[in-house]
């Protein structure tokens, strides 16, 4: 099973997915956690320049090819052998986050952008994805006090530090996004504490998997 975590910035999905994983593996079951961009060797290289903000004058088309080199490479690479395998594959953030980031808020074209998902994921996709939604405000407030606590380079806050409407653009698009696929997506109120979080998350995904 291939579940994805998407949200805007900090919606608490990447503390959530490392919980959820631990909780699977204590389950007994084969658990592989990675994220998007990166993964692999050559795409962690892709995200350090993708997420550096110091790349201010990278164009949207620039960005978006990148994004989708690495996931060519991690695909092939790790999440596709992963679920040959028998794994539960937990990935921070996927497609949905480019059709979001790169086609609602950076305003590039939707058709080109299913081009490039039928070209690099040939029919591959996530079972379950799981949206993290919160206001706006709220996840840039929490985010902005996770980066003030990183040393300078250890920072990925290029993103961060577009302006509102960007992330505005960003929620509404995954709200889009799970209502056009309500089979595949579960929205979850990322408005609340870790530990309320954690247990709902690990009833949709249990519940997804028989456990």
């Amino acid at each position: 099973m291939f579940v994805t975590f998407e949200g805007i910035e900090g919606s608490g999905k990447s503390t959530q997915i490392k919980l959820l994983e631990q909780k699977l593996v204590a389950t007994g079951l084969s658990v592989l956690l990675t994220r998007e961009p990166g993964g692999t060797p050559i795409g962690d290289q892709i995200r350090q320049v993708l997420l550096d903000a110091k790349n201010k004058a990278m164009v949207p088309e620039c960005e978006l090819l990148l994004y989708y080199a690495a996931r060519a490479q991690h695909i092939q690479q790790k999440v596709k052998p992963a679920c040959d395998q028998g794994q539960v594959v937990l990935c921070d953030r996927f497609v949905d986050a480019t059709m979001a980031y790169q086609g609602a808020a950076r305003g590039l074209q939707s058709q080109f952008l299913t081009q490039l998902n039928d070209y690099v994921l040939n029919g591959f996709h996530a079972d379950l994805t799981l949206l993290f939604d919160l206001p706006v405000e709220v996840g840039l407030s929490r985010a902005k006090k996770r980066a003030d606590q990183l040393e300078e380079s250890q920072k990925e806050d290029r993103f961060e530090q577009e302006a509102v409407d960007f992330h505005h653009k960003v929620r509404q698009a995954y709200l889009d996004l799970a209502k056009n696929n309500p089979n595949r997506f579960e929205i979850v109120n990322a408005d609340q504490s870790v530990e309320d979080l954690q247990k709902q998350v690990f009833k949709i995904v249990s519940e997804r998997l028989g456990l």
